[in-house]
């Protein structure tokens, strides 16, 4: 089959021929003839094919590349299912025991750019981010079906549908019931509300992160700062923690946390509070052994980092003053536009302006099944530190 082409400028190929997956529109010099979402074929100034990818003359990525390829070739559901396949044995390959939430398609990372598939237990919940895989989502749901799913549930971001002309409505797109689910992550049991709760219901890059914190809060004085619905707090209770305050300004998923908490540890030493994060570790009333800082994304754009450098200092700089001498700061960032250097410059002028000794025990990122395509490194979008802060 033929697709149409979008024809490269000289000199800017070079990004395609290193197999990063994404074309922008200052590099096009002839556009193809095919509306927003259709396979066209990426060529050079000189006719030469390099790839295919999803075309959407709106969008500020204008093609995102699904094949490297010299040569011709079709895309039928056959291909698609083929891709799903191979994420599937990847994650049967390497998924801890006991656990049933797992993400199964992770974009770029496993090659179908803008789609994002996260598993609880019996349910797939999908994400269709642009505009190409709108028009391949009967192809998608028939790969998710040959690998046994039959509940597929749609809860996209209205991102989605400003940025990239998505136009479907969240719902269920197979089966139907409750937009929840207990699920289990390494034997530590979870409410997930997808229907409800943020991004996909709940953060599945932190589990590696999170088991690390288990193995360190034997009765430990824990502050898990961001909190959402728990994740970091059910395990450092599971570690031995003495006790947990669990903050977060969503009064909500606090409750959420507490209803966590009590489902794995019901009696427990848990302090469920409702407080801006901001304002809660500014205040001079406590110490801790181990504080936490998982933030949402403080920067979605570039023209957003400054202003996120910032509040990534705040926090940084009154956790370390909230940490007793020997204490551990596990922190994160997961604005993709801020990255792992520019957010160790952030974290070292904190400790600076905190006036404490720090040291760096580990750095962190996202787990196996958030794969990172190596030519296309802004999918590292996690990535954390573990300090041990002195006097």
């Amino acid at each position: 089959m033929n697709y149409p082409s979008l024809i490269l400028k000289s000199g800017r190929d070079r990004s395609v021929l290193n197999r990063h997956p994404w074309v922008f529109s200052g590099a096009v010099k002839t556009h193809p003839k095919a509306g927003p979402g259709k396979i066209v074929a990426v060529r050079t100034n000189n006719d030469v094919l390099l790839g295919y990818g999803f075309y959407n003359p709106n969008s500020r990525i204008i093609c995102r590349l699904v094949e490297f390829a010299t040569k011709e070739r079709e895309f039928k559901q056959e291909y698609w299912t083929e891709k799903i396949r191979w994420a599937w044995k990847l994650r049967r390959r390497f998924l801890p025991p006991e656990t049933n939430c797992y993400r199964l398609l992770h974009g770029e990372g496993d090659f179908l750019p803008g789609v994002i598939a996260d598993v609880y237990d019996d349910v797939v919940v999908l994400q269709v981010l642009v505009k190409g895989g709108e028009l391949i989502l009967d192809d998608l749901l028939a790969g998710l079906h040959e690998i046994g799913f039959e509940k597929i549930y749609l809860k996209n971001k209205d991102a989605a549908e400003r940025f990239e002309g998505v136009e479907l409505e969240n719902g269920w797109l197979r089966g139907e019931g409750e937009t929840s689910r207990r699920v289990i992550e390494n034997g530590i049991r979870f409410n997930v509300d997808f229907g409800r709760g943020q991004k996909t219901g709940f953060f599945l890059d932190q589990r590696e992160n999170r088991r690390l914190l288990s193995q360190v809060s034997k009765d430990a004085r824990v502050l898990n700062a961001f909190s959402y619905t728990g994740g970091f707090t059910l395990y450092a209770f599971a570690g031995g923690a003495a006790s947990v305050d669990s903050v977060d300004v969503s009064s909500g998923v606090v409750r959420g946390a507490e209803q966590n908490v009590r489902l794995n540890f019901p009696d427990v030493e848990h302090n469920a509070i409702t407080a801006d994060c901001f304002e809660f570790l500014r205040a001079e009333d406590g110490l801790y052994d181990i504080v936490l800082l998982d933030p949402p994304a403080f920067a979605r754009t570039p023209k957003a980092v400054q202003r996120a450098a910032r509040g990534y200092k705040d926090i940084n700089m009154h956790g370390i003053r909230r940490l007793r001498p020997g204490g551990l700061l596990f922190t994160f960032s997961c604005s993709g536009v801020v990255d792992r250097d520019l957010f160790r410059k952030i974290v070292f002028s904190a400790a600076a302006d905190a006036g404490r000794d720090v040291r760096i025990l580990h750095q962190l990122s996202q787990p196996f099944d958030h794969p990172v395509n190596i030519y296309h490194p802004e999918g590292e979008y996690l990535k954390g530190l573990v300090l041990i802060v002195g006097a």
